[in-house]
């Protein structure tokens, strides 16, 4: 992949830091920084999660490239485990993180996105890493003004408005990487909408934007009229090599292809896997009616919830986010995201 950014320069790392590396953008950007010709550590706590990366690279005919991967067990909340992981690293990308919007992991979510985030960054200082990327969210930007009509990087945080915790989290993870800056470390923060990957080949799979996929597959009936922004995988990681590769620094940047709403993009999915558009309209009230029932309904059976209050709001939200301070830094064109779910269809 040819990164032709603006204000960029070619040279390669000494060695490059890639935390979540068995996620969704951790794992491309593994695939991506060896295609480059990089040299490349990743972190793992489990030998089964490796197997995920693997199939990503396995996915998109590159199979031979993840052996070039240095792995290392350990975990960024194990502060001794880290000390081997940040030999003769100049670069770190920080992708791992947890995602869930159920209030039941409100200290995992505070613990992992914030106390791990704090972690990497004191070692970055410590180590003399030269440039830092965190990846954060959409969640973590502003809360819009009623004289504004899109959220933009510079959208003020309301401590005082409702925020899921995982956005809570993520926006004290970014608190931890703007202290790095004022301790001398060189950031990049970027604010990814939903990012879209490839079409998960298991129709069991929950975990993040797959669940758009398996849902629709699995007969979803619902949709509704709330929008958010979208983003694919491929972009984000692009982004992210050629903000790394740049002279920019200190900055977060907002990523996201456009604003769309969720009936479009499940439409969109059930058309391309070839099953029943979702055909009910759930409207705010009946949203809300299943997040309660789902609650009840999760706690006297044990079992893990499928909707929850934050998903339930997030669904009829109608926030629109800017993207035009990376189009204007980078030039970035963005991917549309309806044709790449078509063309993922292929892989």
């Amino acid at each position: 992949m040819c990164l032709c950014g603006k204000n960029q320069k070619s040279y390669l790392y000494k060695m490059v830091l890639v935390t979540g590396g068995t996620g969704l953008v951790g794992a491309h950007l593994l695939l991506h920084l060896i295609e480059n010709g990089e040299n490349v550590r990743a972190i793992y706590r489990s030998k089964n999660n490796i197997e995920k990366t693997k199939t990503v690279f396995e996915l998109y005919k590159k199979a031979d490239l993840f052996e070039k991967i240095n792995w290392i067990e350990a975990d960024i909340l194990d502060v001794p485990s880290l000390e081997n992981v940040f030999i003769d690293i100049e670069y770190v990308y920080h992708c791992a993180a947890l995602i869930s919007f159920d209030r039941k992991d409100e200290e995992k979510l505070r613990k992992t996105n914030i106390e791990g985030t704090a972690n990497m960054v004191n070692f970055s200082i410590a180590k003399g890493v030269k440039k830092f990327c965190f990846v954060s969210s959409i969640a973590a930007l502003g809360d819009i003004a009623p004289h504004e009509t899109y959220i933009t990087e510079e959208t003020d945080w309301n401590p005082e408005k409702p925020h899921s915790d995982y956005a809570i989290s993520k926006y004290g993870a970014e608190m931890e990487v703007w202290r790095g800056l004022q301790e001398g470390l060189d950031v990049i923060i970027i604010n990814p909408g939903v990012i879209l990957g490839p079409i998960p080949k298991t129709k069991k799979c929950d975990q993040g934007s797959a669940e758009f996929y398996t849902k629709v597959a699995n007969g979803l009936s619902f949709y509704t009229l709330g929008s958010t922004g979208f983003v694919t995988v491929n972009d984000v990681v692009k982004i992210a090599l050629e903000l790394m590769k740049s002279e920019i620094k200190n900055e977060r940047f907002t990523l996201i292809a456009d604003n769309i709403v969720f009936k479009d993009i499940l439409n969109t999915i059930a058309d391309t896997l070839k099953v029943k558009r979702p055909s009910i309209h759930a409207k705010p009230l009946l949203m809300n009616f299943l997040w309660i029932a789902d609650g009840i309904f999760s706690t006297l059976f044990f079992q893990k919830r499928s909707i929850t209050k934050a998903a339930a709001k997030a669904s009829y939200s109608n926030n629109l986010y800017a993207n035009q301070k990376i189009k204007t830094a980078l030039g970035t064109v963005f991917t549309d995201v309806h044709e790449y779910i078509k063309e993922v269809s292929k892989l």
